[in-house]
């Protein structure tokens, strides 16, 4: 399941570990990307500072962040290990690290979800070879029971307290950048992981939850927009489509389209992995964003999944929208100026060589390369070669 949001990883290396185990992560949270919109939308319409306050309907907001987002997480983690079983005993296994917990269980879900669901794996194939035929059903159940229950205890007890230690020293972490004014800085971090497809690991796994403890205790959270923000994308294919390489101007506005609008972020990452470089140009734009986010006291209600300007938009909260919008096409503009920059403004992005190697290639098949002489053809067997 994992595989269908994010590109397929070959190879054993540290990297290739970390992207398949962003893959696993963003498979435990992609599909269940309809719930936490239902809930950003409930969260920006009906709370107190909402587009439309009601206490009633308010009510929703914390039973769905704390209960049911956390065990649609653990099964879902659960089934992609162990089918239908592993669904159902990670849900159960789930309620143990939400209880006794005030921040919302998203990492400890994804993490005691697919490990209920492995040990019951190997429990089944372990009595599958010593059941007799009749007992299945007895067996499949109270197997399942036994596994789910004694995991929700050890949720209880070991994993949920860990992971809300560790929640709690990251947000801390955050909050210390935020006080010092240094949390551009993250962009340093953050960008040159996401072109090494891992947006989905640092988005889901690390500032989803914290950006919703925060959002539950001050309506926003600007922890939201560092990853997701989709500007230094658009800035960056904007630079490709004006003064990128000639041959892959004509496929930039169809990867704005998808980018921006659409919120694929991943369609960018090739562009800058085939010139390095433009690795500035994302990180000053995600930089400037930030900065904007921060002087203007912007924030959002949940995560905008996909990163669109239209899901930016729904979870956007009452009175917020100039900081939000701001920060999107700022850093846009920066990034579109520094890619611009660094690829020479269409001067140094290398099409004179593209269209005299092919020129170069079709004289070096009609004419032996024994007959040529002269200065003008010694150049032009050093571009040959």
């Amino acid at each position: 399941m994992a595989d269908t949001y994010t590109p397929p990883v070959y190879g054993t290396g540290i990297k290739a570990t970390i992207q398949r185990f962003g893959g696993h992560l963003a498979g435990m949270i992609m599909p269940n990307i309809g719930a936490f919109i239902a809930w950003g939308l409930i969260t920006a319409l009906f709370i107190p500072t909402g587009w439309l306050p009601n206490e009633t309907f308010a009510k929703l907001v914390g039973p769905i962040i704390s209960m049911l987002l956390p065990i649609l997480i653990g099964y879902t983690g659960g089934r992609m290990v162990h089918g239908q079983r592993g669904a159902v005993v990670g849900a159960v296994a789930t309620m143990g690290v939400i209880v006794g917990t005030e921040v919302p269980m998203f990492l400890g879900a994804m993490i005691i979800g697919p490990l209920a669901a492995y040990l019951l794996k190997l429990v089944d194939k372990f009595t599958g070879e010593r059941t007799k035929a009749g007992f299945e059903m007895l067996v499949d159940n109270f197997t399942a029971g036994i596994v789910g229950g004694a995991m929700a205890l050890v949720g209880l007890v070991a994993i949920g307290p860990v992971v809300s230690a560790v929640t709690d020293a990251a947000g801390n972490a955050v909050s210390w950048l935020i006080g010092h004014s240094l949390l551009p800085l993250a962009s340093v971090l953050i960008e040159p992981a996401k072109v090494l497809f891992l947006n989905n690991a640092i988005n889901h796994g690390v500032l989803g939850p914290l950006g919703v403890a925060e959002a539950v205790k001050q309506g926003k959270s600007i922890l939201f927009m560092l990853e997701s923000n989709p500007g230094p994308g658009l800035g960056l294919l904007l630079a490709y489509m004006f003064f990128g390489p000639r041959l892959l101007r004509p496929s930039a506005p169809a990867a704005i389209v998808i980018q921006f609008l659409g919120g694929i972020h991943e369609i960018y990452f090739p562009y800058v992995l085939m010139k390095p470089r433009l690795i500035l140009a994302v990180i000053a734009g995600g930089a400037s964003g930030v900065l904007v986010f921060m002087v203007t006291g912007a924030g959002l209600v949940a995560t905008p999944a996909p990163g669109s300007i239209f899901a930016y938009i729904a979870v956007t909260p009452k009175g917020g929208w100039f900081g939000v919008i701001a920060g999107v096409l700022i850093a846009a503009a920066v990034s579109f100026v520094v890619a611009s920059a660094l690829l020479g403004f269409g001067r140094a992005n290398g099409d004179q060589a593209e269209e005299a190697v092919p020129d170069a290639g079709q004289d070096a098949v009609e004419q032996p390369r024994g007959d040529v002489t002269g200065p003008d053809n010694q150049v032009q067997s050093a571009r040959e070669v």
